[in-house]
């Protein structure tokens, strides 16, 4: 039987090659499936042609359709620099207006200033920006130039040989060949690998963060050559999709030149960045190069938003400019009004021969308006923006250096993707958060298993979680700084050896979470409370059972027999996922870290001195030496004597003797902790040494688990799966086909020869939802067996139910046996879905739903994923600030239901609301009914609430809440969704005091989280760890992706990236408010500042005319904001801290005052703008009267103006600062002294600079004169006594919570202690 299994595939192909032929030689399908025409050209797909010879002129015509391999991320060139950063700043708003002031400037009936002076702020702003873009584009194209010209081997036509060349230089069609290590060039199709199985293993890291490896096939048909593919041979074509960014998909065939057209999918493709791992060669032809690539497609920059509080300033913007307008026309009325009182021209007035003048009154003010406008620009803040840009680059760098944000265990810190919306942290209202991985730590642990209806505790192996855990907590520092060094170490020694796989981790790695993603790579779900598994006394005790005679027809006619039960179940729980196996001893796998993979978690020294606290393992598991021997021999005899396929499978001799159920079990059955490390002598050393790196924790859990009970997975090709099962050998499933799982069917399904029954099987786990409804229900006819099947399934679900109870992950175990008729039948539609382009997912999903029914239930496992560290207490003060807290989870209602009271986020006497309902009309009813109940309860509690609940038009508004909860599965959040029913279901959830939505898809859990941002108008938050959590990540108005164990995808997508759920607690109620008060305080002193300077300008334009002169020189005038005062409120903004860390994590609470957002409320805007004038009158008549009477000349009576306005500004800085520090004080009289060394050398150099008037020495009398001290000093009490007797009013009279908080700043800390915990209770 040569080539087994593989006649099904080649069979069906001829068969519909022949029928082809026969109709023509045209692609087309059996009439009766109706599908369109996989292989007919259309727009939306790509034809392939080789770069050959043979192909010469056809490659030339089609590849000029198709771009080359040179990427350019630069948005400059050199030649158009300057004209486009210019285009693009003028974009703005903020520089339009600065345009338009210079413009207006040169006019000259309306100049204020001197031509060049006005200049400067737009030449400042234009210049600091455009160096900046141009820095920004400068690393992008060294970037670019480094990644053009690196080598790669592509097969040359003329010298029919691989030769190095360019990157940049790769085309479409080329052939590229690759060794171990290097980084793929183009996305590519496989098509030689130098594996014996055709496989070549990649890593994406650099792609999706996920750094596990990834299988990739060579295409059916190349597969079995013995000698690398020659191009000059491949006379094929490839026709797929378009280009396009979803790297989970890649749909097309490859068409030979007799017709029959071979299917491709993403198995079958290299992408573009990844790194070949394990493989010594692959060759594969681009069928995407440069930025048609799905990594560069992928490449969408850094993300844009726009905070809450930067909305707030365009809006108090807009009243700044009707201010402006305001001014400048009380300007142009009163210059019209000073020149209408003379009957006689003025002096200065400009008249045409018979003494007429030209400028009218009315003339004269329409000049004076705009010639005010350039003289008071400076009211509109436009350094504003710059400011807060720096402000928040600050806040940013502080949080990213928290050092309470770096997790030991994973070697990471915080990550802030997002530069712009900082403040946004402060001011959350609604967080959405997944469950696995995200509240808890994703390390799936097997505890019970139900096999055949019987329950198996695994009391053992719970006693044995609680000794890894003691000694997890007594080992922990010393493992994982020793392990940290070592992973460091080899790090460094890969950036010496390979220049290709260097640059690639060099990407990977930019980020804080690089190394700590490689660390995890290596170690991924293998630590050894995952791994480790102490076998079920009573389970192991029926393995003795186990024989080739279990397998007889009559017993697996109807699987009577629980034998067959056990054995399939472990058989399944083995071969039933994706797993990669590998071992130090395979050829192929070499690893850039060879003896990384194999390292123990800890040192062997504290391996032993753990396995030695397994007192109660060691008291069990005791069986005599005398066993093992013959065991293994019978073992041994059993390996060798059936041929089946390829390998030698066992067979079961006539002299085998059975075991009697009581006789003490072997030392291998009973004691076999799969990939335990040193000291356990049950396996052979290079089977101990296996190395499982699995795509999740559950697939890892669950094939430890199998190991434990002696049934070992030990290789997997793309043709075969090999599993050791001790009782009955070595056992090879012909692998025919992996039904992935998807977020529709919910479980995922294998297909197998299997080689003791020699039937087609199909194996499946998934959802107990998902594979109940699948189980055969057609009665056999035998009473005693239908009985049986349907006592199996009753009690698999109470155990089922059971073990969400207690808040464990279930899967279901199911099989189906089926005729080599079916299995074909079944094929040919398979066959038709696989080589269609068009409609290839869905096709294949339908496929796998004609496959997936009648199966046989065989069990179902319950898996532990603990809770994170810190977990319920940052749970617990997130309520207690006022944030609301959703969990949106996949898992069935009572895991999550067991999770959310494990964690705090249910309290016990919570009720629970349940809605679950079949029907849209039924949801929207039951809806009805919890309203109206939860009225009557809100009523009997003295709250007023009319009916029906209405919602709240804004944010944080305060809804009446009774302590409920609100749980909902995925088909009724469908309903609930729907936009008949939707405005019901927020008056419900935003009543209660969480909701928890289970069984949600990924689409569900974007949809609820921006129903509730657009409807609710809050502020929210989501965060997950895995990949169905990105869509939900994306939409939030913050997203936070956890780096768990699931890949970074939900870091890729995130705004922000944390290590650990527990880490929101100072990323929020610390960072968040201080990023959000800081900001605010900043933004409003920067209206003050600029409209008091302003102000002063303008009471200066009714005692000269409205005549649009200052009083100071023009070149203080502009530099006044640009340089004077524009530092403080940077460092004002980035450092100030209004009340400590450890205040705000004790009194979560706090939080409310910037969730509210209390320090930028319209009336502290307006408080600020009366403020500003009131300074600017003070300061300006206290000067006035001073020199009223003398005969001052103007810029004289400006300069103790202009300093004592100066200084006001500055004090009052001082005044509004919450904490001073030796930075601030640095600056603070950093610009004092810019100020004076200025004026001074202005003062002594400037002798025509300000022409017609002369500054000139004007600054050197003043500051030998006392009364301009005691002018400055005078200005400056008055200006701000008021500010200062109204803070110091507030903090005794009326303060706020802050400022109640504050006081316990300067108190001995016990005393601090005891008021913090009298602080707490009386908040709760």
């Amino acid at each position: 039987m040569a080539e087994p299994l593989r006649w099904p595939r080649y069979r069906w192909h001829r068969l519909i090659s022949a029928k082809h032929r026969e109709d023509g030689g045209t692609e087309r399908e059996p009439s009766s499936v109706g599908l369109s025409q996989p292989s007919k050209m259309t727009n939306e797909h790509r034809i392939v042609i080789p770069h050959l010879e043979c192909f010469k002129e056809e490659y030339e015509k089609v590849s000029k359709r198709y771009k080359n391999n040179r990427i350019r991320t630069t948005k400059y060139t050199l030649w158009n620099f300057i004209p486009r950063n210019l285009f693009e700043q003028f974009h703005r708003v903020a520089n339009l207006y600065f345009l338009f002031i210079v413009v207006l400037n040169w006019i000259p009936v309306v100049e204020a200033f001197q031509k060049e002076i006005t200049m400067i702020p737009l030449l400042v702003v234009l210049t600091v920006i455009a160096v900046k873009d141009g820095l920004e584009d400068y690393a992008k194209y060294k970037l670019d130039k480094k990644l053009n010209n690196l080598l790669t081997q592509v097969y040359c036509r003329n010298e029919k040989e691989y030769v190095d060349e360019f990157w940049k230089n790769v085309t479409v069609g080329d052939f590229i060949r690759l060794s171990c290590n290097e980084e793929i060039p183009a996305d590519m199709v496989l098509l030689y690998s130098t594996d014996a199985d055709g496989i070549c293993y990649m890593e994406t890291s650099s792609l999706d963060g996920e750094t596990n490896l990834k299988q990739r096939q060579v295409v059916k048909g190349f597969e079995d050559q013995e000698s690398e593919v020659d191009p000059e041979e491949f006379l094929s074509k490839i026709e797929c999709e378009s280009p396009n960014n979803d790297l989970n998909s890649f749909k097309g065939f490859v068409k030979h030149t007799n017709q029959e057209s071979v299917g491709l999918s993403k198995e079958n493709l290299l992408l573009r960045g990844c790194t070949i791992r394990n493989t010594e060669a692959v060759v594969g032809i681009v069928v995407y190069a440069g930025h048609e690539t799905k990594a560069m497609l992928n490449n969408t920059g850094p993300r844009q938003k726009r905070s809450k509080l930067e909305k707030r300033v365009n809006d108090h913007i807009l009243w700044c400019v009707l201010l402006l307008i305001v001014m400048c026309s009380v300007g142009a009325v009163g210059h019209w009004i000073w020149l209408g009182r003379y009957s006689q021209p003025a002096l200065y007035s400009i008249t045409d021969s018979t003494g007429k003048q030209i400028i009218t009154p009315s003339l004269g003010a329409f000049y004076l308006f705009w010639r005010m406008i350039i003289l008071l620009q400076v009211l509109i803040p436009v350094s504003l923006y710059v400011s807060i840009e720096f402000v928040k680059l600050g806040q940013i760098y502080l949080i990213q250096n928290d050092i309470d944000f770096y997790h030991e265990k994973t070697n990471t810190t915080i990550q802030c993707r997002a530069l712009n919306i900082a403040e946004d942290l402060g001011q959350i209202e609604y967080l959405f958060s997944d469950k696995t991985g995200t509240l808890t730590e994703n390390k799936m642990v097997f505890r019970r298993c139900t096999i055949a209806g019987q329950e198996y505790g695994h009391e053992e192996n719970a006693k044995r979680l609680e000794l890894y855990q003691d000694a997890e907590s007594e080992d922990e520092d010393m493992t994982f700084s020793s392990h940290t060094l070592r992973h460091v170490s080899r790090v460094k020694m890969s950036h010496a050896n390979t220049f290709l796989s260097s640059k690639s981790l060099h990407r990977s790695c930019k980020s804080s979470f690089g190394i700590g993603a490689w660390h995890a790579r290596q170690l991924a779900f293998s630590s050894p409370i995952e791994t480790d598994v102490v076998p079920d006394i009573m389970l192991m005790q029926k393995f003795s059972r186990i024989s080739y005679h279990i397998y007889a027809p009559s017993v697996m006619e109807h699987m009577t027999s629980e034998t067959v039960y056990i054995t399939e179940f472990f058989i399944a729980l083995a071969i039933c996922n994706t797993v990669v196996v590998s071992t130090p001893s395979q050829p192929s796998q070499k690893r850039q870290w060879p003896s990384l993979a194999r390292l123990p978690v800890l040192p062997l020294d504290e391996l032993r001195k753990i396995i030695d606290k397994f007192s109660v393992r060691k008291s069990i598991f005791s069986p005599a030496s005398s066993r093992r021997a013959t065991v293994s021999d019978s073992t041994g005899n059993f390996a060798n004597s059936v041929d089946i396929f390829r390998e030698k499978v066992p067979s079961p001799p006539a002299d085998v003797p059975s075991v009697s159920p009581d006789v003490a079990m072997p030392q291998e059955v009973l004691n076999v902790p799969a990939a335990s490390g040193p000291g356990l002598q049950s396996q052979p050393s290079d089977e101990s040494q296996l190395c499982y790196e699995a795509e999740s924790p559950d697939e890892a859990a669950l094939v430890h688990a199998a190991r434990a009970y002696l049934c070992t997975l030990q290789s997997r090709s793309p043709d075969q799966v090999t599993v050791d099962f001790g009782p009955l050998g070595i056992l090879t499933f012909q692998l025919l086909h992996i039904l992935p799982f998807d977020s529709i069917r919910k479980r995922m399904s294998v297909v197998v020869r299997h080689p003791i029954l020699k039937q087609v099987v199909v194996y499946t786990k998934g959802a107990d939802s998902s594979i109940m409804e699948l189980l055969q229900t057609d009665p056999t006819g035998i009473k005693k067996v239908d009985i049986r099947k349907e006592r199996i399934k009753e009690r698999t679900q109470r155990h089922l139910d059971e073990y969400a109870r207690k808040g464990l992950r279930t899967l279901c175990i199911g099989m189906k046996v089926m005729s080599d008729l079916e299995y074909n039948e079944w094929l040919k539609e398979h066959f038709i879905a696989e080589r269609n382009i068009d409609s290839r997912e869905k096709l294949l999903v339908e496929s796998a739903l004609r496959l997936e029914n009648n199966f046989t239930l065989l069990g179902a496992t319950g898996v532990e994923d603990r809770l994170q560290e810190g977990v319920p207490d940052t749970i617990a003060s997130l309520r207690r600030a006022g944030i609301t807290i959703w969990m949106l989870t996949g898992d069935k209602h009572e895991t999550a239901v067991n999770i959310a009271h494990a964690c705090r986020l249910l309290e016990p006497a919570d009720k629970l609301f349940i809605l679950k309902s079949d029907k849209q009309r039924a949801c929207g009813q039951l809806i009805d009914e919890i309203l109206e109940e939860m009225r009557i309860g809100l009523q009997s509690k003295g709250s007023h609430v009319t009916s029906p609940l209405r919602l709240s038009t804004g944010s944080v508004t305060p809804i009446p809440q009774l302590s409920t909860g609100l749980i909902i599965d995925g088909p009724s959040l469908a309903f609930a969704l729907h936009e008949t029913v939707r405005s019901k279901f927020l008056q419900l959830a935003a009543r209660v005091r969480v909701v928890i939505c289970c069984r949600a898809t990924p689409l569900q859990k974007s949809q609820v989280v921006k129903l509730v941002r657009k409807e609710l108008k809050v502020m929210t938050l989501a965060i997950g760890d895995g990949a169905n959590d990105v869509s939900m990540i994306q939409v939030a108005d913050i997203g936070i992706g956890i780096s768990g164990q699931e890949g970074m995808q939900a870091v890729m997508a995130s705004d922000f990236a944390v290590s650990q759920f527990r880490h929101l607690n100072k990323l929020l109620l610390v960072h968040g408010h201080w990023c959000y008060s800081r900001l605010a305080n900043m933004v409003l002193y920067f209206f003050y500042k600029n409209l008091a300077y302003v102000a002063i300008l303008f009471w200066f334009q009714f005692f000269n005319g409205f005549s649009g002169i200052p009083m100071t020189d023009h070149w203080s005038l502009i530099f006044f904001n640009l340089l004077f005062t524009s530092v403080p409120p940077i460092v004002y903004g980035v450092l100030d801290k209004d009340i400590s860390a450890e205040i705000l994590l004790h009194l979560p609470q706090l939080y409310k005052t910037s969730q509210k957002s209390e320090p930028y409320v319209s009336s502290a805007f307006l408080v600020n703008l009366i403020d500003a004038f009131y300074q600017s009158l003070a300061c300006f008549f206290t000067s006035y009267m001073t020199y009223a009477g003398s005969d001052i000349d103007i810029f004289s009576f400006g300069v103790p103006l202009n300093t004592s306005i100066f200084f006001i500004i500055l004090l009052h800085l001082l005044i509004e600062s919450k904490s001073v520090n030796w930075i601030y004080m640095t600056v603070m009289v950093g610009s004092i002294v810019l100020y004076f060394f200025f004026a001074v050398v202005f003062g002594a150099n400037c002798v025509l600079c300000n022409p017609p008037a002369n500054p000139y020495w004007i600054v050197q009398k003043h500051l030998s004169n006392p009364r301009f001290y005691l002018v400055c000093i005078m200005s400056t009490l008055v200006a701000l006594f008021p500010r200062y007797l109204f803070r110091v009013m507030q903090g005794t009279v009326f303060p706020t919570p802050l400022m109640k908080a504050r006081r316990l700043e300067g108190r001995v800390p016990v005393q601090r202690k005891s008021q913090l915990r009298s602080e707490r209770v009386a908040s709760v």
